[in-house]
């Protein structure tokens, strides 16, 4: 399974913005974006306050790569999505964007099950979930709506799950899903609007870039 493994705070310098990748490191001082909030490289703090105009390819290929870096996806696995949604019926930019809401990872993420996506990630690779019942390893599962999540029952007495239902508490549930915390649960409600998606995205420009 390829997966990033780079630190994923140059992610965030290269966009000059915090993608808050880390959960909630994200919002403390221990942030790297907070101590070097210039671009990673040896020119990026060279280059740090330095207007430069984008040409329209390079405004279309950082959305494109803002959007991977945000759902943790690959080019070739982003491109697939693309694919899909150029071949629904419907608005292109929008459909790609519900197909990554709609993957197991970001489900259980949305849910807040897991502080970030790539700890969501690596709890759906241990095999910790089941979906409609069924044990499942793939991150990547592109759940539809009446689909049902929930943490295995041998997977309650790991320490990783001890106190989960405490944490998420704290942290609100996406409102196209439903969490049950006592039984450490969730479904599919429906897709997600774009109002209940990032707003800083910008699916026109990354469906611009692959329509070139």
């Amino acid at each position: 399974m390829a997966r990033y493994i780079e630190p994923v705070c140059k992610l965030c310098r290269r966009e000059n913005e915090k993608l808050f990748l880390k959960g909630e490191r994200c919002f403390t001082q221990k942030c790297a974006f907070e101590r070097r909030s210039y671009g990673p490289g040896q020119h990026g703090q060279a280059s740090q306050g330095r207007g430069k105009r984008m040409s329209d390819y390079s405004r279309q290929l950082r959305a494109k790569q803002k959007a991977r870096s945000v759902y943790g996806v690959l080019e070739k696995q982003f491109r697939r999505y693309f694919g899909m949604a150029i071949r629904t019926r419907g608005i292109t930019g929008l459909i790609m964007l519900q197909i990554l809401e709609a993957r197991l990872d970001n489900v259980i993420y949305r849910m807040g099950l897991a502080p970030n996506r790539a700890q969501a990630r690596q709890m759906v690779s241990h095999g910790h979930f089941l979906v409609n019942g069924r044990r499942t390893d793939v991150p990547s599962m592109v759940l539809k709506a009446g689909d049902t999540i929930q943490v295995r029952e041998e997977s309650k007495k790991n320490g990783l799950f001890k106190d989960l239902a405490e944490t998420a508490e704290k942290t609100n549930c996406a409102l196209w899903l439903e969490r049950d915390l006592k039984t450490l649960s969730g479904r599919v409600l429906r897709m997600p609007d774009r109002g209940e998606i990032d707003g800083n995205l910008n699916e026109q420009l990354v469906v611009e870039y692959y329509s070139r």
